[in-house]
């Protein structure tokens, strides 16, 4: 399964970044890889469906 994912760096090199499918919840990291691991933590937390009001970007076929 791939995950797409936003990111960037800040003037002072921190990464940021975002997944895609969450777009409301950041999070960053010292360097590209760290970044993705804390995206990967994200995405694990986020996508039992457990925590109440995770906002989630979805798509609808329209006929």
């Amino acid at each position: 399964m791939k995950i797409e994912y936003t990111y960037w760096t800040e003037e002072d090199g921190t990464y940021l970044g975002y997944l895609n499918e969450y777009p409301d919840h950041w999070t960053q990291g010292e360097n590209l890889d760290d970044l993705k691991a804390h995206l990967l933590d994200l995405h694990k937390e986020f996508s039992d469906g457990s925590l109440p009001g995770i906002r989630k970007v979805a798509q609808l076929t329209v006929a």
